[in-house]
């Protein structure tokens, strides 16, 4: 590098980390996309899996219970936001009332998103 003007190997230096930082970036952001679609898996297995079909396929065990890859093809799921923060109450006793936080519902939803048959 003797040769290469201190100027110009600092922004090759520079460059190079910078190009690094973005790689690393996309890699953490991809990351935490499939880990917040974990999350939402886990939260359905744990709260709903009793009652709907939670998968891409299989039947719901409760059977007026809609299977949740067909959510979309019944409500706007941008729309189960709202209710899911102010707390879903249904017309049945059976299904409890949720009231989730920011973060979990868009966990849930990417995951109700990732299942969907369209």
């Amino acid at each position: 590098m003797e040769n290469i003007p201190r100027e110009l190997s600092s922004r090759a230096v520079l460059s190079g980390l910078a190009a690094a930082i973005s790689v690393l970036l996309a890699a953490s952001a991809a990351s935490g996309t499939d880990a917040d679609i974990a999350a939402g898996r886990q939260f359905a297995e744990l709260n709903c899996a009793r009652c709907h079909a939670i998968g891409r396929e299989g039947i719901s065990p409760f059977e007026q219970a809609p299977p949740f890859r067909t959510f979309a093809s019944l409500w706007r799921l941008e729309g189960l936001e709202e209710a899911l923060a102010e707390g879903i109450v249904v017309g049945h006793p059976d299904m409890p009332e949720f009231k989730l936080t920011p973060q979990q519902i868009e966990n849930f939803i990417g995951y109700l998103e990732s299942i969907q048959q369209r």
